[in-house]
C-alpha cells in the first residue's frame, strides 16, 4: 500500500506540476473530485479494515504482556518494567500513508461539498466588468440561486430561479468551456437586445443610464466617462471609451450557434436572444470580450451568482458585497 499511495500522491503532484507550468490544461473541479473519491477510498478502509487490524494488534500485545506478566508472578518473580503503553501507540498509530489520504479526507470533502453545492471563489483577471470588478477582486459565486448542478459534468440537479437581467453571472466560457468568465447578464431568452452608437436597449426600451464622473482607471493610466446605470432593479456603474467605435470589427466576430439571430452594423450589433440562452456584456463596454463577440450563453455552461468581494489585497475597502 506504500507504493500504491505513493504513486497516487506523485501522480497528483505531478498534474498539478504541470498545470502550474501551463503544460497542461487543468481542471480543478474533476481534481477536486478525484481527491474526495481517493481519500474517500482510504478512510473506508482505513474504518474497516486498517484501523481493526491495527486494534486487534494492540489487544494481542496486551494479552501476551498480561500472560508474561502471569507467569513470572506464578515463579515468584516481580514483574519488570514494560513500555507496553509505548508499545500500544505505536501499533495504533496511522502510516503515513494513511495521515496523507484517510486524514485528509474530512478537510477535502467540507471543501468539495462547499465548493461544489455553495460557494466558489474567484480572482478577477481581467479588466471587463469595471468598474464593478476590479482586476485582483477575490469574490464569492452562489452556486445554487439558478439551481444546484453536479461538479464537474455541471449537470443540473435543482431548478433555482433563471438568470435575471442585470445579475453577475459567472459561467463558462462557450468558446473554451474550460475557462471561467464574468459578466452581466444583459438578455434573457426571448429578449432583443441593441447595442447601438453606445446605448443599450432591451425589447426597445432604452436602459436608464446617467452620467456620473469619470472614472480613472489606475492600470491605464486614463480617465473613462461613466455612467450609473439601471438594469433589472439593479444599478450598478458602466464606463465607456471614447477612443472605441461603436460598430465591431468584422474580423473579431467568431462563427457561434444562432449567430443568425444578431445583425451587425457600424452603429453597432442587435440580437435576438434564443431560448435556454442569455447575452452577457461587461460593464467596461467598449473593453469586453462579450456575447457581442463569441454569442450566447447556453443554460448548461452556468456555474453560479456572483455577488461578494470578499478580499482585494491592494485594497481592503473592496471588501463587500455588490451589485
Amino acid at each position: 500500500m506504500q507504493v500504491l499511495t505513493g504513486a497516487i500522491l506523485a501522480a497528483f503532484a505531478a498534474y498539478a506540476g504541470a498545470w502550474y507550468l501551463g503544460l497542461v490544461e487543468g481542471n480543478f473541479a474533476l481534481l477536486l473530485f478525484l481527491a474526495t473519491l481517493v481519500t474517500g477510498v482510504y478512510w473506508l478502509a482505513e474504518r474497516l479494515v486498517f484501523l481493526p487490524r491495527r486494534r486487534l494488534a494492540a489487544a494481542a500485545l496486551e494479552t501476551r504482556a498480561a500472560q508474561r506478566k502471569g507467569e513470572l508472578a506464578a515463579r515468584g518473580i516481580a514483574p519488570v518494567d514494560s513500555d507496553l503503553a509505548a508499545g500500544r501507540q505505536r501499533l495504533l498509530m496511522q502510516p503515513w500513508w494513511l495521515d496523507w489520504t484517510a486524514g485528509l479526507f474530512p478537510v477535502i470533502l467540507a471543501v468539495f461539498v462547499l465548493r461544489s453545492f455553495l460557494f466558489e471563489p474567484f480572482k478577477i483577471p481581467s479588466g471587463s466588468m469595471i468598474p464593478t470588478l476590479l482586476v485582483g477582486d477575490l469574490i464569492l459565486v452562489n452556486k445554487y440561486t439558478y439551481g444546484l448542478r453536479l461538479p464537474v459534468l455541471n449537470t443540473k440537479l435543482t431548478d433555482g430561479r433563471p438568470p435575471a437581467r442585470g445579475d453577475v453571472m459567472v459561467f463558462r466560457y462557450p468558446p473554451k468551456p474550460s475557462l471561467d468568465y464574468i459578466k452581466r447578464v444583459v438578455g434573457v431568452p426571448g429578449d432583443e437586445v441593441a447595442y447601438l452608437n453606445k446605448k443599450l436597449t432591451v425589447n426597445g426600451q432604452p436602459v436608464s443610464k446617467t452620467a456620473i464622473p469619470d472614472f480613472f482607471d489606475g492600470d491605464a493610466m486614463r480617465y473613462f466617462r461613466q455612467f450609473d446605470e439601471e438594469l433589472g432593479g439593479h444599478r450598478h456603474r458602466v464606463l465607456n471609451d471614447d477612443d472605441r467605435r461603436a460598430g465591431l470589427d468584422a474580423r473579431e466576430v467568431t462563427e457561434f450557434p444562432n449567430k443568425e439571430n444578431c445583425r451587425y452594423s457600424v452603429e453597432g450589433v442587435t440580437c435576438r436572444v434564443p431560448q435556454g440562452y442569455y447575452f452577457m456584456m461587461g460593464d467596461n463596454r467598449d473593453n469586453s470580450l462579450d456575447s457581442r463577440y463569441w454569442g450566447f450563453v447556453p443554460d448548461r455552461n452556468i456555474v453560479g451568482r456572483a455577488f461578494l468581494v470578499w478580499m482585494n489585497f491592494s485594497d481592503l475597502k473592496r471588501i463587500g458585497s455588490f451589485e
